[in-house]
């Protein structure tokens, strides 16, 4: 088999695993002219349409189908291989993508991401931050990163720092018009902006204290996915804000917002880098796992 006839087999795979020229091309890392090219070269080459293409999307056809699931388990026994002269090399060495939330990858990659590269300068990390839920293998991630309470299963997880919590806050021009909230019942008096999914579904403000759970469905004006659209509107002085503590602490230190609750808002549950179970772990892998775990 030539290089090419390999290169062409992959940019297959991969369109017609994520049904999609361009994120195949994301995820390899060229054009999706290129990408369509490859695919159009392999079908001409086995007399076979493999791909289904219409404007709007892209499936396999039964020939594509079948060679898919044949495909899939040989070219990541060949990624597990390869991964495995790793552990020949003395330093990192290539490619690691992550995935993570984007309201809290600031304040879990920020602080390692300097390191990381000035350690490992043939390491060539890419990170996409997104609060929408992504299955890793299918999106080509090699390690993504999300509160425990949402590791799916038949990931390996990796505790790591640091753990989060979450706090209200308001402007003091807010408070000048309403009471500071002594517990989680007296937000029903008191604008909330709302914490929306990407998906337009709606998460509650959970509370504990004492071994008692509170969650509180918010209710006002406002409904934001975005942390920093959230600080934006409560320096507004448009509601209450629920948000990560460590996205506030600036403005609660600089006194342009004020937090409330504190004794009602406990840490998060701990934040775990995962990645697929494989025989065998690439170097830029495990640099990045060492980088972070507690």
């Amino acid at each position: 088999m030539r290089a090419t006839d390999l290169s062409e087999l992959a940019a297959f795979e991969a369109v017609a695993r994520h049904r999609s020229f361009r994120k195949a091309s994301e995820e390899r890392g060229v054009t999706a002219s290129a990408i369509s090219h490859a695919v159009s070269n392999l079908e001409t080459r086995v007399g076979i349409r493999l791909l289904n293409r219409t404007t709007r999307n892209v499936s396999a056809t039964d020939a594509g189908a079948m060679l898919l699931a044949q495909l899939s388990p040989a070219l990541r026994d060949i990624g597990s291989a390869l991964d495995a002269l790793n552990q020949f090399r003395e330093t990192p060495f290539g490619k690691v993508r992550i995935n993570a939330p984007n309201s809290i990858a600031p304040f879990v990659l920020g602080p390692v991401m300097g390191e990381l590269i000035r350690n490992n300068p043939k390491l060539e990390l890419e990170i996409v931050a997104t609060d929408r839920l992504v299955d890793i293998v299918e999106d080509g991630f090699d390690a993504g990163i999300r509160l425990g309470e949402s590791l799916r299963e038949g990931m390996v997880a990796v505790k790591i720092r640091p753990r989060l919590r979450f706090a209200v806050v308001g402007s003091p021009g807010y408070f000048e018009t309403k009471p500071i909230p002594r517990s989680p019942a007296d937000l029903t008096a008191h604008v909330c902006i709302r914490n929306m999914y990407p998906s337009g579904a709606f998460y509650p403000w959970s509370f504990a204290r004492d071994g008692e759970a509170i969650d509180v469905e918010p209710r006002g004006p406002l409904a934001l996915h975005d942390h920093e659209l959230m600080v934006e509107a409560a320096l507004a002085g448009i509601g209450l804000a629920y948000i990560w503590e460590a996205r506030a602490k600036p403005y609660v230190e600089s006194g342009r917002l004020v937090e409330c609750l504190q004794e009602w808002c406990p840490p998060e549950d701990w934040l775990y880098l995962y990645y697929p179970t494989r025989r065998h772990m690439s170097a830029g892998l495990r640099a990045v796992i060492e980088a972070m775990r507690v």
